[in-house]
């Protein structure tokens, strides 16, 4: 039936009958008397392009080119087989057995006529495609939680199943990066150190350096407390702060081997970087992945409807409990669809004093949650200025209590304005008269920037702390000697303080939070109270925000505590199994719908945002604030991005200024210009294709109609016969 409307479509051409089954109609040659062809112009889908012909003459080759149909489906689609046969494989295109069989006897007899060489080479690419094949069969058993994945995607859906990839995304992400410092920084200081290799170090000569920036004071030994030692494992001060976790214990100037030296400044600028840029790759790469399947999905409201309807269920569910979740969740998407339809006509319906009041309404409410952040935000400075000035008070003189909790305040204020300032949002969005999805959308948002920002503001407050300073130290130094003798290592004890008590908390609430509450739920079925209350909802947002969160701390930190990584690489191993549990046995999924390929594109689409927020700190430190002088690998240099023009000024003097051409403002302008018309062509690239797409749905729109017209005129003929 499509191939006689596709042939339709082209005047001009010969057409032919509807072929109509004797056994479904019994109509005779009698009821087609008119000719076949000014029946066949009767078509809706005839009279659109001769209608579209006379109007728009310049699309008419467009048209014809889109809906020229082909004398041979099965001869075309043979031909362009046979063209691929070398490329693809069989297994590629939709046919049937016999079909293969033929094409891969042509194949064959082809093959004869072939030289030696062009059938050794095209074996052997058969060969290697085999290869490629088997082994990326076997790479999926390897997979990390494959089977844990996969019965998660089976009980509970793609969007929850999502979450859990997501987790062993950055899991891998954090171990490559991991391997990467342990390769240039960890492994050549464990060699020397160790003396498995014929090295030794070099230490960093103090030249036209000050005595008094030098002095970097030792935690006293002597009578240690007995809880000490649980301050320094969870603070990371003590005896862990001379361990390889922290920067100041890199004070090395290179590791010299037999045939060549060792630039560790140098390898441990480098590792950052090339954290950073395999982080932006891999998230870029995969998100890119996302994004397609989110412009494939952006349909119209009319196809989203039939979408839900007829191809919105998922195939993986096996449980009935879950199954009824996904029957509520497609209610509650056709709910969600129905209400923003209704915003859109009441939006539409608005009169101007109704569109005055409510975006002074929106702005006043804007208004609110501006302050809402900027009191969080100063609440994380006063506290992480009371710790800093507090924290250097000998043992002895707090408890183990007052002392902890001077050591965490800043860690305690910033946990407890990421849990109360999402109820806030929530209660703020309300009033906002947003369509369901924006409200979710710019709720997350929110949140997002209110989570990732406490970060910066913490990082800053530290970094205004350590420039600072009442005396001369500044001036003499650079930074403040006094408080901050090695200022690298204090930064790094405050990202491992926020990396283990968002740990803690995570730990805490699934165990005397979410389990408490689910025993209370299943056994004391009689109180209404507990009842209305229920379970602890499995929302994928929030869970989201949390791992981001601790990512983002990871990437700052990895720079002033190399063991970082793998302390991120544990924490999130622990968190699988730990949520993994908590779905199965004290949690329920939550109502709202989160599919999986808006739930990959989203969940990148923050990570990115965190890896952004995590650059700026790190750019502003690495190339602003002095190094300290008594600690680290740059101890001779002013900042730590002078060992990167100390190296280069180290190459031949050809590559020297191949180096200076490129990194100037002449190579800049034009290569930006250059980018712009890439960036343009695209651009007008993705029209086109968008145009195409859209007519390619009006044929298809056509397409229908003429089924529908050419069944009503057999319906007719049918009719008629019988009368």
């Amino acid at each position: 039936m499509s191939e006689s409307s596709g042939r339709a479509l082209q005047p001009g051409r010969p057409s032919r009958q509807p072929a109509v089954h004797p056994d479904n109609l019994s109509l005779d040659s009698s009821c087609f008397s008119s000719p076949p062809v000014n029946f066949l112009q009767e078509l809706p889908s005839y009279r659109s392009i001769a209608r579209r012909r006379t109007t728009v003459h310049s699309r008419d080759k467009q048209s014809g080119t889109l809906l020229k149909p082909t004398d041979s489906y099965s001869s075309q689609l043979e031909d362009r087989i046979a063209e691929n046969l070398s490329s693809q494989s069989l297994r590629n295109y939709a046919l049937n057995i016999s079909e293969k069989r033929r094409l891969r006897d042509i194949q064959e007899t082809q093959m004869k006529y072939l030289s030696e060489w062009d059938q050794w080479k095209r074996y052997s690419s058969k060969s290697w495609k085999r290869f490629l094949e088997k082994a990326r069969e076997m790479t999926t058993h390897l997979e990390l939680w494959r089977e844990d994945i996969r019965s998660i995607e089976g009980k509970f859906g793609t969007g929850i199943q999502s979450y859990f990839s997501f987790l062993r995304f950055l899991v891998l992400l954090n171990l490559v990066i991991f391997l990467i410092i342990f390769m240039l920084v960890l492994l050549p200081v464990l060699l020397t150190k160790y003396e498995i290799t014929n090295s030794s170090f070099m230490l960093i000569p103090f030249k036209d350096m000050d005595i008094q920036c030098t002095v970097y004071p030792v935690s006293s030994s002597g009578l240690i407390y007995f809880y000490s030692y649980i301050i320094d494992l969870l603070s990371g001060t003590g005896f862990l702060e001379e361990t390889s976790l922290f920067y100041g214990h890199y004070t090395i100037d290179g590791v010299k081997f037999q045939n060549f030296t060792y630039d560790l400044p140098l390898a441990y600028l480098l590792s950052t970087i090339a954290s950073l840029a395999l982080s932006l790759l891999w998230i870029v790469k995969r998100s890119v992945e996302g994004f397609k399947i989110n412009l494939i999905r952006s349909e119209e409201h009319f196809q989203s409807y039939c979408n839900k309807i007829f191809a919105g269920w998922d195939f993986c569910i096996t449980n009935r409990s879950m199954a009824d979740l996904k029957h509520s969740s497609l209610r509650y998407e056709l709910r969600a669809d129905l209400e923003e339809e209704r915003m859109r006509q009441k939006i539409a319906e608005r009169t101007s004093e109704e569109t005055i009041r409510i975006y002074s309404l929106r702005l006043f409410l804007n208004c609110i949650v501006l302050a809402v952040l900027g009191a969080c935000f100063y609440a994380i400075y006063v506290a992480t200025v009371f710790s800093q000035e507090h924290m250097k008070k000998e043992i002895d003189k707090m408890v183990f209590g007052e002392n902890l909790f001077i050591l965490y305040l800043p860690s305690i204020v910033i946990t407890l304005a990421n849990f109360i300032t999402p109820m806030i949002f929530a209660k703020i969005i309300r009033y906002e008269d947003y369509s369901p999805g924006f409200e979710i959308r710019l709720t997350i948002l929110r949140c997002v920037f209110m989570r990732l920002a406490t970060i910066c503001v913490l990082v800053f407050t530290l970094g205004s702390k350590i420039t600072s300073c009442d005396d001369d130290t500044c001036d003499l130094c650079g930074y403040n000697q006094k408080l901050y003798p090695c200022w690298e290592t204090q930064v790094g004890q405050e990202m491992y303080k926020l990396m283990i008590f968002d740990f803690i908390i995570i730990l805490a609430v699934t165990l005397f939070v979410d389990f408490p509450r689910k025993l209370l739920v299943t056994y004391c079925s009689s109180c209404k109270l507990i009842q209305c209350w229920g379970q602890q909802e499995f929302a994928i947002p929030d869970n989201v925000l949390g791992i981001v969160y601790g990512q983002t701390i990871c990437w700052i930190g990895a720079f002033f505590s190399p063991l970082l990584p793998a302390i991120a690489t544990l924490k999130f191993i622990i968190i699988f199994y730990v949520k993994e549990w908590s779905l199965l046995y004290t949690c329920r999924p939550s109502p709202r719908p989160f599919r999986a390929s808006n739930s990959n594109f989203f969940f990148l689409l923050v990570l990115l945002i965190g890896l952004c927020l995590a650059i700026i700190p790190l750019t502003i430190s690495i190339s602003r604030i002095p190094s300290s002088k008594a600690c680290g690998p740059f101890t001779n240099f002013n900042t730590t991005w002078e060992v990167i023009p100390k190296t280069v000024s180290t190459f031949p003097s050809s590559l020297q200024s191949f180096i200076h051409g490129v990194t100037s403002e002449a190579f800049a302008v034009p290569f930006f210009m250059i980018i712009c018309l890439i960036m343009f062509y695209f651009i007008a690239l993705a029209g086109a294709h968008k145009r195409v797409v859209i007519q390619l749905r009006e044929q298809l729109s056509l397409e229908s109609r003429d089924k529908r017209y050419l069944i009503q005129k057999l319906t007719e003929a049918q009719r008629d016969m019988r009368n």
